[in-house]
């Protein structure tokens, strides 16, 4: 086996010519000429958004990263962790590494349906419709069900027949003002999806 023999001026032009190789490839200098590095980064040019994870009462925190298609119709085309989140520090279970495919979907429910008593097809209504609706079976509810006094004669102006669920996913201010306004209206049965 033959030996290399450099001397010391020689082994430190190698070795020196080996660390700026090596450091030209860490600051990227040989991607510019890889014609695989020439295509666009997947994320330029979108628009960042904060959200909240939708799907549990954990309320993680995730980036939506989105841009207009060849329609001019902004898509959202990459979901990832937050890593300024408190909450989760950027990290994203199974659910919530699939947002992009709920926003995706083709199946997803994008406006108010009804199904009418007695009938098996849903139909599509607006939303003007939808919150008159709801406030009318609500009104009728309440109406029904109200209770004022108890079997003692002591006011608890009380609605019972009615419970509310807030999303743990609404901030502290949201979710105040949620509660406020259905206990003015003597509902009891209030919880929080966190609970669930």
């Amino acid at each position: 086996m033959s030996q290399l023999k450099l001397t010391r001026r020689q082994f430190f032009q190698v070795t020196g010519a080996g660390l700026g190789s090596s450091s030209m490839a860490v600051m990227g200098l040989a991607n510019a000429a890889d014609p695989v590095f020439a295509r666009p980064a997947k994320l330029e040019k979108t628009t960042e958004t904060r959200s909240t994870c939708p799907y549990c009462s954990v309320s993680c925190g995730v980036l939506l990263y989105s841009r207009k298609d060849a329609d001019g119709k902004l898509r959202v085309v990459h979901v990832e962790g937050d890593p300024d989140n408190p909450v989760n520090k950027g990290t994203l279970c199974a659910k919530g590494a699939g947002v992009l495919d709920m926003i995706e979907s083709p199946s997803r429910l994008k406006f108010p349906e009804v199904r009418e008593p007695g009938s098996n097809a849903w139909k599509r209504i607006s939303w003007d419709d939808a919150f008159t609706r709801i406030v009318k079976h609500m009104k009728a509810d309440r109406d029904k069900n109200f209770q004022s006094k108890n079997a003692d004669g002591t006011t608890v102006n009380r609605w019972n027949g009615f419970g509310a669920l807030i999303s743990s996913a609404s901030n502290n201010e949201a979710g105040y003002l949620s509660h406020k306004v259905l206990r003015s209206l003597g509902v009891v049965a209030l919880d929080t999806q966190a609970r669930i």
